[in-house]
């Protein structure tokens, strides 16, 4: 509260409470780094007994935290995502029944993951907002299809890493295959199989480039 002295009206300085803040919020995700811990012992076991299998581990926990409701639901992802992923900002949102299917993928700082989100091998730049129902697979060669003798199911496939730049911002229902650019826009319901440029505005199945921002085209 302001204070007189002399006089004159003294206010705090505005930094002055940021150490009370700093301790509550840190007391805040303690709390939720204990809760998640048993999650976080158990993927670790098992992916250290059978690492072959830590992808299958880590869907299995991935979809028990995903059922945890409200913000206890988003803190104690977070509390685990922060001690499992390859990386993990400090600063995310990870929503009510989003899956992550591997420990390597990459979520930045201040990245949003909307509710129902599914994803896969991708790396995920800073300040990136992803709607409900996105999802972001491992390439576009997952299943091999070449041969008529062998079931598609026993047929080798390719994986590999997807980058979404930072800051892009993909709508629901969105479907990625590939790299996104950063600062882009994908419209919802776009299946983008092919790279995007930096800041692109991207729609339609599949997707195609109708704009980029910043331009003076109108971008958006």
């Amino acid at each position: 509260m302001p204070t007189e002295s002399g006089g004159h009206v003294v206010r705090p300085r505005a930094d002055a409470r940021l150490p009370v803040g700093g301790a509550i919020k840190g007391a805040v995700n303690a709390a939720f780094t204990v809760l998640a811990f048993p999650c976080v012992a158990w993927y670790h076991l098992w992916a250290s007994v059978a690492p072959s299998r830590a992808d299958v581990t880590m869907q299995g926990v991935s979809q028990l935290l995903g059922l945890v409701p409200g913000v206890i639901g988003g803190f104690v992802r977070r509390a685990f995502y922060r001690r499992t992923l390859r990386r993990c900002g400090a600063e995310v949102s990870i929503g009510f029944g989003t899956i992550i299917a591997t420990p390597n993928v990459e979520i930045g700082e201040g990245v949003y993951i909307g509710p129902f989100c599914n994803i896969g091998h991708a790396s995920i730049g800073d300040d990136t907002l992803l709607g409900s129902n996105v999802t972001l697979l491992g390439g576009t060669r997952q299943h091999g299809i070449a041969r008529l003798d062998i079931p598609m199911r026993h047929q080798p496939g390719e994986y590999r890493r997807i980058s979404v730049g930072r800051d892009v911002w993909i709508g629901n229902g969105a479907i990625v295959a590939d790299d996104v650019g950063e600062q882009s826009v994908v419209g919802a319901g776009a299946v983008v199989t092919k790279p995007l440029a930096p800041r692109s505005v991207a729609v339609g199945n599949p997707a195609r480039v109708i704009a980029e921002r910043g331009s003076s085209e109108g971008g958006a």
